[in-house]
């Protein structure tokens, strides 16, 4: 079965539901989609490899590569989406609808509609003989886990220098993101009678003293790392949510505390989460109280690509537009660990991304295509 027609691949695309969720009872895989790509990319004349995830085999990543040589192009994105509530929308969201000279559907911008502009983008060129190869890596689980993303090695990107990833980014190219570390900290104290404070150790009292420490932390690490290119250019640390007691009568057995923190592009996540465990290790010690503290979620690096590279020259020239910054994060850097000069840039805007009638403007669609093209002729033909 050949790629057909742009509007059909994206009708076909959103309607096969692919949502990844943290929520298990929501999670569902994302081979469908995956192998849906594989039979419109085989017949075009790709080299197509479905890689199942190892633990989760529903699950995969897939690349298909065009022609071989050195200094190729990778066009790369996710498969999965976020949830969605039904009701919420004007429209059925696994139907591609057309209205308002837009395309509205669950997966339009963020991100499935850019394979379906990134493949009829390449059907003028399959004639022409390439000078390296073009690849598509469609990835799994972005929006819960990044595990597809974190599953891939260098052999899978071999002969390609350059990557595009096709978020929503109305079509502006960004070369730098904030990167994330989510945090559980669990305090098990020991309960007893307020009338008494003999009689137990407030878990409460001591994540006080956390948060403190936590605030000590954001407020040094603002001082030391700034960046510019951000409208808030430096780290920032949320304490997102807090639970803790059960009667005000009774000392605080157990509190739990959530926080992200948002860091810029220098700074290693590895690096501060030993910190911040070394922090709270002297708190416990103090209090002579137990403190945990488990990741909520991988994390993810801050990416930036460096203004006066190649990839970015080039797509300046093809856009008219100097890259900016944005603060959600992408897959961008795994590609860039991969060795790939990288940029974020894709049709759709982000704030239309996880949102009830997502959509992606009509008018994005020929000036995608038209883009994708450029950097094809430039890196591959």
């Amino acid at each position: 079965m050949s790629a057909p027609n742009l509007l059909e691949m994206m009708t076909t695309l959103v309607g096969t539901p692919s949502v990844s969720s943290t929520v298990s009872s929501r999670d569902m895989g994302n081979r469908p989609v995956i192998d849906t790509l594989a039979n419109w990319l085989e017949p075009l004349g790709f080299d197509v490899r479905v890689m199942p995830l190892e633990t989760q085999p529903h699950k995969a990543n897939l690349i298909a590569t065009l022609g071989s040589g050195t200094g190729g192009l990778v066009l790369a994105g996710h498969t999965d989406t976020v949830p969605c509530d039904d009701a919420l929308w004007h429209s059925d969201p696994f139907t591609l609808s057309e209205r308002d000279n837009r395309l509205y559907g669950l997966g339009s911008a963020d991100m499935k509609g850019f394979f379906a502009l990134a493949i009829e983008a390449i059907k003028p060129l399959l004639e022409q003989p390439l000078t390296a190869p073009i690849i598509i890596l469609a990835t799994a689980d972005e929006e819960s886990s990044m595990d597809g993303a974190r599953a891939l090695v260098k052999d899978d990107v071999a002969g390609a220098r350059y990557a595009i990833v096709g978020e929503p980014t109305g079509l502006k190219p960004i070369y730098a993101h904030k990167g994330i570390i989510m945090e559980s900290v669990v305090i098990e104290g020991r309960s007893g009678h307020s009338s008494n404070p003999l009689f137990g150790n407030s878990a409460m009292e001591a994540m006080h003293e956390v948060m403190s420490e936590l605030m000590a932390l954001r407020k040094e690490l603002q001082e030391k790392h700034r960046h510019p290119g951000f409208a808030y250019p430096t780290p920032s640390l949320n304490l997102g949510c807090i639970h803790g007691g059960d009667n005000p009568n009774r000392i605080c057995g157990r509190c739990e505390l959530h926080f992200d923190l948002r860091t810029v592009p220098g700074m290693e996540n590895g690096l501060l989460h030993q910190e911040i465990e070394r922090r709270l290790a002297a708190i416990a010690q103090r209090r002579q109280i137990n403190i945990g503290i488990t990741p909520l979620m991988p994390g993810i690096d801050a990416f930036e690509q460096p203004l006066d590279s190649d990839l970015v020259e080039v797509v300046r020239n093809l856009t008219g537009q100097h890259p900016e910054t944005v603060s959600f994060c992408t897959e961008a850097p795994f590609f860039q660990n991969l060795g790939l000069q990288t940029l974020v840039m894709g049709p759709g805007h982000i704030d239309q991304a996880h949102q009830p009638d997502e959509f992606i403007p009509l008018d994005h669609i020929k000036p995608s295509i038209a883009l994708l093209q450029g950097l094809m002729r430039k890196y591959c033909l």
